[in-house]
């Protein structure tokens, strides 16, 4: 008799902080039990979304393509994603699986599933807080209970949305890292965020009224990773307790990162900045992921399909973009990425070019930040990119837009497509093409909780 295919459980944790996770190095234990995990499995340091924000970052996760491939490279995202790809859902569903998915219908990248669930991830209930990742739990343990007791393995995807705005943790985690007074008169900071006019009524909307400290607000994004983070253990015992444990192959990853109080960015993930582009990537699998181990190869989003099916020996025959990292975490010589193309519509309509010592960011259209058009950092002696070096460094944004330009001309002829940057002209939904700040400042807005998600899912 043929062995059963071994399950996949795949956590996609929407604007997970990858420097916000203690198992990362983060000062606060956030994760304490995605950390044990991680101690059990393979953790990627040095893992990317490198086309934010949401849709074209889950398109590249679930199809192991990048955005030359999929044609995605706007949070609206226009129609469904082409027939010429398939999805991580597909190819599991012809091999037998049943596939479901938990929190994210509607995306164009969530095609192929058998089963579609959801669950209240955005609206606060009575007490005024978001128990997200309880929501979730309460749909996804029976539907995981259902999964284990049919003869076929499974692949069980959730997208967990307690990191995503707005941030909301219940008690006791909204103390949990704040001990000061978050309405201390004395305290401007939140000045800025509550003037920031296209997204002041969204802010106002969650954020408690008086609040002046913007580590508070900080402090609940910490408090929302960590409650969410308490949530999945009850997932994980559950694996155990239906035996599942040694036959599962368990990822944990997220499709961005989230500016806090960074770039003028505030509590959102827009920006081409390291605090948005670099995220999680933990993979477990006993007996065929080497435990307890760190990766620091670079790694890009676009590789986790490939793996995901290297490590569960499906030949799908699709040439993917990225590439199966089973090597690397073997401790295999592979090839190393070092440089890579970026970019980004969600409210801003950039793209650029990263090496371990240079970030380029190239603007399309004017932001509604006012940034320069050209913006270079070095990674090296900036990390935290707050210093432009365009105008001082001016053969170095040359040289990097050279490689990138190279770059586009080399997947465009590839595809035989256009960059879907280029093309993607109504990326905002305002059908126009703005000429200067103060335009797009004026026209762009969210409103309230509301409005927020529905520029993320389609009915």
């Amino acid at each position: 008799m043929a062995r059963k295919k071994s399950n996949v459980i795949f956590f996609g944790i929407d604007s997970l902080r990858r420097d916000h996770m203690s198992s990362y190095g983060y000062s606060k234990l956030t994760t304490p039990h995605m950390d044990k995990l991680a101690a059990e499995g393979v953790l990627f340091e040095q893992h990317f979304s490198p086309s934010i924000p949401t849709t074209p970052a889950y398109a590249a996760m679930l199809t192991g393509m990048d955005v030359f491939g999929t044609d995605v490279v706007a949070l609206r995202h226009e129609g469904p994603m082409g027939d010429h790809l398939q999805t991580l859902a597909e190819v599991l569903g012809e091999q037998g699986y049943n596939t479901t998915c938990i929190g994210f219908t509607g995306n164009p990248s969530s095609r192929g599933f058998q089963t579609y669930l959801d669950y209240q991830s955005w609206l606060p209930d009575e007490s005024g807080r978001a128990p997200k990742a309880q929501n979730l739990n309460e749909t996804a343990i029976p539907e995981l209970e259902r999964l284990a007791a049919e003869d076929k393995p499974f692949f069980l995807f959730m997208r967990h949305m307690d990191p995503h705005s707005p941030y909301l943790p219940p008690q006791p985690y909204d103390r949990m890292f704040y001990g000061s007074d978050e309405l201390d008169p004395a305290n401007s900071s939140m000045e800025p965020v509550y003037n920031f006019k296209p997204f002041a009524d969204y802010f106002k909307s969650w954020i408690p009224e008086g609040v002046t400290d913007y580590e508070y607000v900080n402090a609940q994004y910490d408090g929302s990773i960590a409650y969410m983070d308490a949530c999945i253990q009850s997932i994980f015992a559950k694996v155990e307790a239906l035996g599942l444990e040694e036959d599962t192959l368990i990822v944990i990853t997220s499709d961005h990162g989230e500016t806090l109080y960074e770039h003028d960015c505030y509590f959102d993930h827009h920006g081409l900045y390291d605090c948005t582009l670099v995220v999680p990537l933990i993979i477990k699998y006993p007996g065929k992921v080497p435990a307890g181990t760190r990766n620091s190869d670079v790694s890009l989003i676009q590789d986790i399909m490939p793996t995901v099916l290297d490590l569960l020996g499906i030949k799908s025959g699709i040439k993917f973009d990225g590439r199966s990292l089973t090597g690397p975490m073997n401790g295999k010589k592979t090839t190393r990425v070092s440089e890579f193309y970026i970019s980004e519509c969600t409210w801003m309509r950039k793209h650029g070019w990263r090496t371990p010592e240079w970030k380029l960011i190239l603007a399309l259209e004017p932001d509604f930040h006012d940034k320069p058009e050209v913006e270079l950092y070095n990674l090296i002696q900036d990390p935290e990119e707050n210093v432009n070096l365009a105008e001082q460094e001016p053969d170095v944004v040359a040289l990097l837009e050279k490689r990138m330009l190279a770059h586009i001309a080399k997947r465009e002829k590839l595809t035989k497509r256009r960059n879907p940057i280029y093309t993607n002209l109504n990326w905002h939904g305002k059908n126009k093409n703005f000429t200067s700040s103060k335009e797009i400042y004026e026209a762009l807005h969210i409103g309230s909780i509301g409005n927020a998600r529905s520029l993320q899912e389609k009915k």
